[in-house]
């Protein structure tokens, strides 16, 4: 057996049930193998697959909080701080019901590739709860953000481990909980990104993810000496990354027709245009509404319980959440003329989803390249709030755009196969693994 297929085993047997764990484990060695093969005897001498998976600090903790009704309620509070070697952890929390380890494992290992793909100095970490702030009032979104401050603020610090948001934590969340840590330490440090523009935030953060990866679709068009002029695209999700993606779409000439949310897709055969778009940002972002709303405001189709891909569209941007694109819808897309596929969201295709992608030869960008640009931004944020700087939006738009193509760069270089073909998993993959590898083996048995 392979030191890749022994280590996959071992991961398996030793997280049971962490089934989108083991998914990113498998995905990301699977596409090393022959660096692997190649430095077989260096590595298993460091142990350094093994220690690559298994995280170096996992914290797990109760959250008590009250409600408007005065009872007490108890969640889940996660902080996996999965690998140092290159930075301080650094990676979102998420609130949200279905959050368990497992899953702040999977996004901690990606983490990791991720933010070693854009160069800057932060390792790999993830954190979160299985708190809903759907339907909670602003003051017991804030008992909840404190009392998870409360224990949260013993295990993070601007050089240790640095969190930003994720699903359900935006810019409310993160001020509570800055709030709360400031509190605590008397001390105002840069401890959280996503903060705001008046408090140490960085301009294009809330932009960053959805802007990163259209800049990281667009490297990937004019490999095909192509472009977003025209082009129809199909988005997931409805919130901050998949507004800001339609937004940067709009500006290059594409044409967005599709939003989605947990409760079913819209599908806009005319395009969602500016005002459009503005209507839908009003909608999510102030009165937290369903975008069932937009269908009847626009009157168009609805589609139920259903995602986009369904929808004819030259661009699939998945900007939701992870595995919520499988085979047989991206045998649809492909079916239905699509030629590229940048992910917005981490992880949000099957394995055998982006199976089929790739063997259909189409342009496939995976979470950890594609949607590098919100911790990228949150990285600038780290920069400016150590030189107690403020860039303008005009610098830290020209930094986000040059650090995706340097992604994409760092992709082609190690993904390019002999058809000149640009397996884009491949690359991403191996481009993170290099550099967090040779750190750890610098930095000896840590």
């Amino acid at each position: 057996m392979s030191y890749v297929d022994e280590i996959i085993v071992k991961v398996v047997a030793n997280n049971p049930g962490e089934t989108e764990f083991h998914q990113a484990v498998e995905e990301v060695l699977n596409s090393l193998r022959f660096v692997v093969d190649e430095n077989e005897e260096e590595f298993r001498k460091a142990a350094l697959l093994e220690r690559l998976v298994e995280p170096e600090r996992c914290i797990l903790f109760r959250v008590p909080w009250v409600d408007d009704k005065g009872q007490v309620q108890v969640n889940k509070g996660y902080r996996v701080q999965f690998n140092s070697a290159i930075g301080p952890y650094k990676g979102g929390l998420r609130f949200h019901p279905s959050v368990n380890l497992g899953i702040i494992k999977f996004l901690g290992f990606e983490q990791t590739f991720k933010n070693s793909l854009t160069g800057l100095p932060i390792g790999g970490g993830k954190g979160g709860s299985d708190f809903d702030p759907k339907g909670k009032s602003d003051r017991e979104i804030m008992a909840f953000c404190q009392s998870f401050m409360t224990e949260l603020s013993r295990h993070i610090g601007p050089y240790t481990d640095v969190p930003a948001g994720d699903i359900g934590v935006g810019g409310r969340e993160i001020g509570f909980l800055f709030g709360q840590y400031k509190r605590i330490k008397n001390e105002f440090t840069g401890v959280l990104t996503g903060k705001g523009i008046g408090w140490g935030g960085s301009l294009i953060r809330p932009e960053a993810t959805g802007y990163g990866t259209v800049y990281f679709a667009e490297e990937m068009l004019k490999t095909r000496n192509d472009n977003f002029k025209g082009k129809v695209v199909a988005i997931s999700g409805s919130g901050n990354v998949a507004q800001f993606a339609a937004e940067k779409v709009l500006k290059l000439g594409g044409k967005v027709v599709t939003f989605s949310d947990s409760s079913g897709s819209i599908y806009d055969p005319d395009g969602i245009d500016k005002e459009k778009l503005n209507f839908v940002m009003e909608l999510k972002n102030v009165h937290r509404g369903r975008i069932k709303e937009y269908a009847e405001k626009y009157n168009v189709e609805y589609m139920a319980k259903k995602r986009p891909w369904s929808v004819k569209c030259d661009v699939a941007l998945p900007c939701a959440t992870e595995n919520e694109l499988n085979l047989e819808e991206a045998k649809t897309l492909t079916s239905n003329g699509c030629i590229l596929v940048a992910e917005g969201a981490n992880m949000p295709s099957t394995e055998d989803a982006v199976h089929h992608f790739i063997n259909s030869k189409i342009l496939y960008g995976p979470g950890k390249a594609a949607n590098a640009g919100g911790v990228a931004v949150s990285g600038l944020e780290m920069t400016q709030n150590s030189m107690r700087l403020a860039w303008s939006r005009k610098e830290v738009d020209s930094k986000l755009h040059s650090i995706m193509k340097n992604i994409h760069n760092i992709c082609v270089t190690h993904g390019k196969e002999s058809d000149n073909f640009v397996n884009y998993v491949k690359g991403a993959n191996i481009g993170g693994f290099v550099k967090v590898a040779n750190s750890m083996i610098s930095q000896g048995l840590v």
